[in-house]
């Protein structure tokens, strides 16, 4: 997940145990925080999905578009 946010500037800025933190400066600052596990569970990528299209204006359909997923 966090190497398909670099497509919208997103970049690891911390890693705590096993969750990483993203960064943007894209359109304002904004974090995300994304586990390391795989599979991420579907409610929890759901949530980041929403967070960051709601960040980049645009709607969850059309991020999954931009991100290749």
């Amino acid at each position: 997940m966090a190497k398909a946010l670099r497509t919208l500037g997103y970049v690891v800025t911390r890693q705590t145990g096993s969750h990483l933190r993203v960064t943007t400066q894209q359109g304002g600052e904004h974090h995300e925080v994304i586990p390391n596990h795989s599979p991420i569970k579907i409610g929890t990528l759901k949530g980041i999905l929403r967070n960051v299209a709601a960040h980049q204006g645009i709607s969850v359909p059309e991020l999954l578009e931009r991100l290749d997923l």
